[in-house]
């Protein structure tokens, strides 16, 4: 078999690598070290902001803005560079995105329905990939009708879970890789129950939590489902700021203001 050309192979994933070649690590302790010198040349804060129901703005350090979950109604200031979506309900797509939008990566392929579509986009300093997973639809799944979202800034690996509807595969965990971040849907069984989401996020060992895509059920249930090892705060804004140097070193469920 021919060998892929180097333009035609994806970019490395950091968050991959570290996890294969760390493989009992606690992520959420995770910390590069570099001296005081380099910390001061290095642009490394990552703001990202609630804007309803699972739609998050990500500003990086290089000014890059990107949009989860976009629906073309929960809209930022800007125009996102990039926005992405998945098709489990209206709420989480739009089939007519704004045209001045650089890249807009469709968490389901529309092309061949039921085949993964894969994203390997480097804009700027992000670097943003999916992972497919399977949907309800119609009262069975429909296969790879939803991706999680992986977005790769300043040494963090933030992941969106999207409409995750069952719990993910030793093999999903691998092309996943380390998750600093993670923003996870909790509205009680949408999605998935508490307990079973609950348990993907304490595989996925990340230092911050965002819950997100909260109808119905008090946040009190899904935070219920962690006991002492996870520290949890309601933030009075819909922003957070993070970087490698910030993360917590204590995994932390961090519920920003609107959720």
């Amino acid at each position: 078999m021919p060998g892929i050309a180097a333009e035609d192979r994806p970019p490395v994933s950091q968050c991959q690598l570290v996890a294969e070649a760390l493989p009992s690590v606690t992520f959420a302790s995770f910390k590069p070290e570099p001296g005081p010198q380099q910390f001061a040349a290095l642009a490394e804060d990552v703001t990202i902001t609630y804007l309803g129901h699972s739609t998050f703005q990500i500003d990086t350090p290089g000014g890059i803005q990107i949009a989860t979950d976009y629906n073309g109604w929960l809209r930022s200031a800007r125009l996102p560079d990039v926005v992405t979506m998945n098709k489990a309900h209206s709420s989480h797509y739009t089939l007519s995105p704004d045209p001045g939008i650089a890249h807009v990566l469709q968490g389901w392929n529309a092309a061949s329905p039921g085949e993964k579509v894969e994203h390997h986009v480097v804009l700027g300093d992000a670097y943003v990939r999916n992972v497919a997973t399977d949907i309800r639809s119609f009262g069975g799944f429909e296969a790879n009708g939803n991706s999680i979202f992986i977005f790769e800034v300043a040494g963090l690996c933030i992941g969106h879970l999207g409409h995750l509807h069952h719990e993910l595969t030793d093999k999903h965990y691998a092309e996943i890789g380390r998750l600093d971040i993670v923003m996870v849907p909790v509205d009680g069984g949408l999605t998935m129950g508490a307990d079973s989401m609950s348990r993907t996020i304490k595989r996925l060992r990340s230092a911050l939590i965002l819950p997100m895509h909260r109808r119905g059920p008090p946040i009190e249930g899904f935070l219920s489902m962690f006991d002492a090892s996870f520290d949890w705060r309601l933030s009075d804004s819909p922003g957070v700021t993070v970087s490698m140097r910030t993360l917590p070193k204590k995994p932390l469920i961090l519920v920003l203001k609107g959720v």
